[in-house]
């Protein structure tokens, strides 16, 4: 074809009126393309008479379109204006201080990870979700009932607290079971401060918060549906619909539902590999349209969940009997939450939350029925000064809880705890460049007594704001509940010992952030955050495998605890549509007690974790390679005769996946997970031929006795776990969106 069938295209790309350099301008479809220079400006030559979809893409902005028709050998001239996405520099988070605020500005480091990142390796539950974010691991707790909790820099569970829009939503009993069941695709955000933040949150912030951010009504899509299964025959279906109820009012509703029952034992030792699930979750969050934009939303969830795991043969028919060992698990949850802004000329808003959990669970032969209600209410007030942003609230938290086991004396006699609470913190702007942020709580807990928190944040930024350093200090506290401690108390393979009366644990912790932001000229961005962590811990209740193999043995540590360690993070983009999120924690969470230092139970000392993802724009087609890798952690044996081996093996699980987009619409995505099959060792649980212990011989002291058919002094045990037995298998789903205006 001749010069003469030939076009051009040229023009500047702003963002408002500052021109962008570096941006990203090609032909949907085709080799052509080029990028601004430094005024923003841009040309593309030689381009075939035809019509074309121009796309313009830069870090941190959202990407545009646009059509366009080249009918005319001629120069045509076109600008356009970007807009920042919610991955750029300003991105609110609340976290950290309570209240809406830039990351950048915010003096408390948090961590964001945006429904992009969740949906580079899709999974069926929050709780899988968290597995490639650095310094963050889910645990299972158990072989057979593949229950589990959420891991901070080692720390477990329940020194966690886990947070729907900010209110305490999952804690005590729903530790274990209470990240399933949230429909992903209603996920906006996943919120991460790591550390204590006992002075905002109160009880079970102690290790740090995970803030799941449902969207917001007027940013969500009118329908989403997403179906995902794998060749296990997993089952996982989201849908999410915006409705109106006239001017006034808006509507989100989501459902998530998943389905297994597809019993595969693996590894030959007769027990299910994954446990069996049938779930239903059912979301709504309404908003209502007041005067001069207030606030008031108000959500509620009801989630149902009936799983069993254990041996192959196991029906319902054995639910509690010692025939054949299973472990069946019926849970009914509900939650609602909500935010009123008062009709004040001040800044006062009442946050409340209330939920019920009741669960009816067997293992083996030992039954285990439970109820927790939580009833939450938080008044603030927040108000601006010339230097400072000063924030008050009170709070009060009632638990409910009962069960029929030790952990409330065996009998029908519920805990009941009562939790009213001050707070105060006021962020102070010395200069552009340096802030400082002071907090203090007070809570008077009905059975603990009085408990004081405070903590201390200062931060400094470059004149440029690439580079942000942050100091954080400060106390946490937290109250112990048996069940979330560990679930291997519950299994019937050992009996539950308290010593003495257990007191809270405290907590002192320091945190080193720092943060640099490097743009290069030829569009690569270079992101560096770093941490060095220091936490503290009196009165630290470790559940005792050690002294009886028998028993779990609670009691208060006569000693102190240490949890220390260095991470790093590196964002990397390229504007050829490559980005690379990678991370590594390296940790030691020890206890010390009666001069002797021994490393804690399924606690890693390196953690690192990647993302990488690329878009073939040409074709529409998006690949993501993400995984993690551990380091050894130590595992809880029965005795000195046990043969397996005490610490776990290096161990990887890498995914990866394949997202086609058909249209503005529809996606296809497919992949592996689990790419190199690597699971556990074989022999996870301890005789699982005999899970009754029918044939295990104890002496007069209750402890095991060697014979020729039990030469290691065994008992059936299913605490030995890090890692989950499912190995490699595929997936492939399918995703409709339906956004406003399409």
């Amino acid at each position: 074809m001749g010069y003469s069938q030939m076009a051009t295209l040229s023009g500047k790309v702003t963002d408002k009126n500052n021109p962008l350099p570096f941006v990203n301008v090609f032909l949907k479809g085709t080799k052509l393309g080029t990028s601004t220079n430094v005024k923003g400006e841009f040309i593309i030559q030689d381009i075939p008479l035809g019509t074309y979809t121009v796309l313009i893409s830069s870090i941190g902005f959202e990407t545009q379109s646009a059509d366009l028709s080249l009918t005319k050998p001629l120069n045509m001239v076109s600008n356009f204006q970007l807009v920042e996405n919610a991955d750029s520099l300003k991105e609110v988070v609340i976290s950290g201080t309570m209240k809406e605020v830039s990351k950048q500005e915010s003096p408390v480091p948090v961590e964001v990870y945006g429904f992009n990142f969740f949906k580079a390796n899709p999974s069926p539950s929050v709780f899988e979700s968290l597995q490639n974010i650095n310094g963050v691991r889910p645990q299972l707790n158990c072989n057979v009932c593949n229950t589990g909790d959420i891991h901070v820099n080692g720390l477990e569970g329940p020194y966690t607290m886990v947070l729907i829009d900010g209110m305490p939503i999952v804690s005590g009993l729903s530790t274990v079971y209470g990240l399933t069941g949230i429909p992903q695709s209603l996920i906006e955000r996943v919120e991460i401060v790591k550390g204590p933040a006992s002075t905002l949150y109160g009880s079970e912030a102690l290790g740090g918060l995970i803030n799941i951010i449902t969207k917001k009504i007027s940013r969500a899509p009118l329908f989403v549906s997403d179906i995902l299964s794998s060749d296990w025959g997993e089952v996982n279906y989201d849908l999410g619909v915006k409705l109106d109820f006239g001017e006034k009012v808006q509507s989100l509703l989501g459902v998530n539902y998943f389905n297994y029952q597809n019993p595969i034992d693996n590894n030959n030792d007769g027990f299910t590999d994954l446990t069996l699930q049938h779930r239903i979750s059912i979301f709504n969050k309404l908003n209502f349209n007041r005067k001069d934009n207030r606030l008031f939303t108000i959500a509620g969830r009801y989630l149902y969940e009936d799983r069993w795991g254990g041996a192959i043969n196991w029906e319902k028919k054995h639910r509690g009997s010692d025939e054949v060992y299973g472990e069946s698990i019926f849970t009914n949850r509900w939650e609602t939450f909500g935010s009123y802004e008062l009709p004040l000329k001040e800044i006062i808003k009442l946050q409340f939350s209330a939920n019920g959990h009741q669960q009816n669970s067997v293992y083996g032969s030992t039954i285990f029925n439970a109820t927790q209600y939580i009833g939450f209410a938080q008044m603030t007030w927040n108000k601006n000064f010339r230097y400072s942003d000063l924030l008050l609230g009170m709070s009060y938290r009632y638990t409910y809880y009962n069960d029929n086991t030790p952990a409330t004396n065996g009998i029908n006699y519920p805990n009941v705890i009562h939790l009213p609470g001050i707070f105060a913190q006021n962020e102070i702007n010395i200069n552009e460049q340096n802030k400082l942020l002071l907090g203090l709580r007070y809570d008077y807990n009905s059975i603990h007594g009085n408990i004081l928190t405070p903590r201390l944040n200062y931060k400094w930024n470059s004149s440029d704001k690439k580079n942000i350093l942050r100091i954080s200090t400060g106390n946490g506290f937290r109250v112990v509940n048996i069940f979330t401690e560990d679930h291997a108390a519950l299994t019937g393979a050992r009996s539950v010992q308290f010593e003495g009366e257990l007191n809270p644990e405290t907590s002192w912790n320091v945190n080193l952030n720092f943060i640099n932001k490097n743009y290069f000229t030829n569009g690569f961005f270079l992101g560096i955050d770093s941490s060095v962590f220091y936490t503290y811990f009196n009165n630290r209740i470790l559940p005792d495998y050690d002294t009886d193999p028998n028993k779990i043995i609670y009691r208060n540590l006569d000693g102190f605890s240490v949890s220390q360690g260095i991470s790093l993070n590196l964002d990397m983009s390229w504007t050829s549509g490559l980005k690379i999120l990678a991370g590594a924690t390296l940790m030691d969470v020890s206890v010390k007690e009666n001069g002797e230092r021994f490393r804690q139970l399924l606690t890693e000392s390196f953690q690192g974790t990647w993302s990488i993802a690329y878009e073939f724009s040409s074709i529409d087609l998006a690949v993501d390679y993400t995984g993690n890798l551990y380091g050894p952690m130590r595992l809880p044996l029965l005795g000195n005769l046990d043969p397996r081996s005490e610490y776990s093996p290096w161990w990887s699980i890498q995914n990866i996946q394949f997202t086609k987009a058909l249209s503005n619409q529809w996606d296809v995505y497919c992949g592996i997970k689990n790419l190199l099959d690597f699971t556990p060792n074989p022999y996870s649980i301890a005789r699982p031929f005999d899970p009754f212990d029918q044939n295990v011989v104890f002496g007069n002291d209750g402890q095991v006795i060697p014979t020729a058919d039990n030469p290691y002094a065994l008992t059936f045990d299913p605490s030995y776990v890090y890692a989950a037995n499912q190995g490699i298998r595929g997936f492939i789903g399918i995703r409709y969106t339906l956004k406003t205006g399409q």
